[in-house]
C-alpha cells in the first residue's frame, strides 16, 4: 500500500512540474470565474491571445447579479477587450506560475468601463490552473490553457 502511494504522488507531482502557466506567442488562456468586487458581484469570463512573448491581447465579459452598482437590470453586463503584459520570463519566475498586469476597455450597459487588474495565474497541469485578478474589477476562478 506504501508503494502505491508513493507511486501515485510521484505522478502526481510530476504532473505538476510540466505544467506552464504562459507559453508566449499563439498561447490561448480561457478563465471563468466569480467577480467579487469593482463594478458588482457576479460571474466573468475572459480569453487571453499570446502575441508575443510578453503581450496577450482578449476580451471578456462580466455579468453582474445586481446591476452595476444602482440595481439597474440595465446594467448588469460588462463586455470588454484586454490586454496584458505577462512577466513570467523578464521575472524569471517558475513555469507554473505567471503574473500579468492588464487593462479592460468596453461597455457597461450605456456607459463606458474601464479596468486595471494584477492578475496571477498558477496552473497544475498543462490544462487546467488557477487565477485571481486584483484591481478595481477583479476576480477568482479557473484558468484553462489549450
Amino acid at each position: 500500500m506504501k508503494k502505491l502511494i508513493l507511486v501515485c504522488s510521484m505522478l502526481f507531482v510530476g504532473s505538476m512540474v510540466s505544467a506552464q502557466a504562459w507559453n508566449g506567442k499563439g498561447d490561448q488562456k480561457l478563465q471563468i470565474g466569480l467577480n467579487g468586487w469593482g463594478y458588482g458581484t457576479g460571474i466573468t469570463g475572459t480569453y487571453d491571445y499570446g502575441l508575443g512573448e510578453i503581450v496577450s491581447l482578449g476580451a471578456g465579459a462580466n455579468v453582474f447579479f445586481d446591476g452595476y452598482k444602482d440595481g439597474n437590470e440595465d446594467n448588469n453586463l460588462f463586455v470588454f477587450g484586454r490586454v496584458g503584459f505577462h512577466l513570467q520570463e523578464p521575472l524569471n519566475l517558475p513555469e507554473q506560475w505567471d503574473i500579468y498586469p492588464g487593462v479592460n476597455v468596453g461597455v457597461l450597459g450605456k456607459d463606458f468601463g474601464l479596468g486595471a487588474h494584477l492578475g496571477v495565474r498558477y496552473f497544475f497541469n498543462d490544462n487546467v490552473g488557477i487565477y485571481g485578478e486584483f484591481g478595481n474589477n477583479g476576480s477568482l476562478g479557473v484558468s484553462f490553457n489549450f
